[in-house]
């Protein structure tokens, strides 16, 4: 099992979860964060480090999110890896929370 970034990320890209990993699992994109499927060793360390709950084991993907599995193994091929916290987005509070921000992903 892996662990899995889900759309509440989107627009947010809060980092804290990538200072935790104890591999390179984390790739960063123009406004969002995934997990390498391939690097993910479930450590659980990421989860809870996440401030707005974007982050969830493969298994327990929220209703609606399912997408977000395939979706995270695609991405972190094309997206190069983040080990280091960063500041979040600039409007990031703006968008925790709200739904359905798939569309806004940029790739």
């Amino acid at each position: 099992m892996t662990f899995v970034v889900i759309d509440n990320c989107i627009k947010c890209k809060y980092t804290d979860c990538v200072e935790v990993c104890p591999v390179d699992a984390f790739h960063e994109g123009p406004n969002f964060l995934v997990i390498d499927p391939d690097e993910c060793i479930d450590c659980t360390l990421c989860e809870p480090e996440c401030p707005i709950n974007a982050i969830y084991p493969e298994d327990d993907v929220p209703a609606g999110q399912e997408a977000f599995v395939a979706l995270n193994a695609e991405l972190a091929k094309d997206w190069p890896v983040i080990t280091e916290r960063k500041d979040a987005l600039p409007d990031a509070k703006a968008w925790e929370g709200k739904p359905d921000k798939l569309e806004l992903l940029q790739r």
